[in-house]
């Protein structure tokens, strides 16, 4: 299939990113690997998205260090891009509301490349007005050149839509009935039996991309942090420059290993008090 004939893909991935790790990285390859092998896709462009600090996690350090650990392992990628939307925002964004904002910059990227002689004021005004109806409902284009946007996760996040009061029903719905998720697995997790007992994973399995990983890599943040506090060798677990970052400024201390431990996780909060 001609290049030009191949569907244009965008990965999202959101989380805390704390510190980001070799295996977040190798996810977006894996996921490219996987669409491209089809024949059908062409992954364009891949999107890191950093949790902001009002998710109150335990242990989640500032988000501009985050942020700034993020762009360095990707200062060599050429088609890997952090985006600090998300982690701007003054409260914890829903990740259906990140995939809807991040679908509408793909709409209006196509828009503005596709228009080049819109240039009254009126028409400017009116573009910025559609756009944002399109961040704020669940709008889908369905123009052919703009690039699909599928969220990329591991089988955790897939998992967690099964904890009580961490997502709304209608969030999973909309992410993945219309966008569509790839979940790359780890040792030990069993995708394909958490959809298969989920009616709503079950419903949209086919447009729930699994993708295995065969070479063994258990790489987790948690692992990461726990190593750094007990001054312990990082490396080859984080690039290079994210472990130079943290060394020079001094993350990842057993007391910020206590930040927000007597605070409740914010969506848990959220929709907690709603229930």
């Amino acid at each position: 299939m001609a290049s030009q004939e191949k569907t244009k893909l965008v990965l999202l991935a959101c989380g805390s990113f704390n510190p980001i790790t070799n295996m977040h990285l190798r996810m977006f390859e894996l996921a490219r690997d996987h669409f491209e092998d089809t024949g059908r896709y062409r992954v364009v462009k891949g999107i890191i998205s950093p949790v902001g600090d009002g998710y109150k996690k335990k242990g989640l350090i500032g988000a501009c260090h985050r942020l700034e650990m993020a762009r360095l392992a990707t200062e060599n990628s050429d088609w890997i891009t952090v985006n600090d939307w998300e982690s701007q925002q003054s409260e914890w964004v829903e990740t259906a509301k990140v995939v809807r904002h991040h679908h509408a910059e793909l709409i209006s990227s196509e828009d503005n490349s596709n228009d080049d002689v819109d240039t009254v004021r009126c028409g400017k005004r009116r573009k910025l007005e559609q756009n944002k109806s399109i961040c704020q409902s669940s709008y889908i284009n369905t123009n052919a050149d703009t690039p699909q946007l599928k969220l990329l996760c591991g089988a955790d996040v897939l998992e967690s839509f099964g904890v009580p009061n961490l997502w709304k029903p209608e969030d999973i719905e909309e992410i993945v009935g219309k966008y569509g998720v790839v979940c790359i697995t780890r040792c030990g997790s069993d995708a394909e039996k958490f959809i298969n007992q989920s009616d709503v994973l079950y419903e949209h399995r086919k447009n729930i991309h699994v993708v295995r990983e065969w070479v063994t890599n258990e790489i987790s943040a948690t692992h990461v942090r726990r190593a750094l506090r007990r001054g312990q060798s990082v490396r080859y677990l984080l690039p290079d420059p994210v472990v130079r970052y943290i060394q020079d400024h001094s993350l990842y201390s057993a007391e910020s290993e206590q930040k927000n431990a007597d605070v409740i996780l914010a969506p848990l909060q959220r929709y907690t008090s709603t229930n």
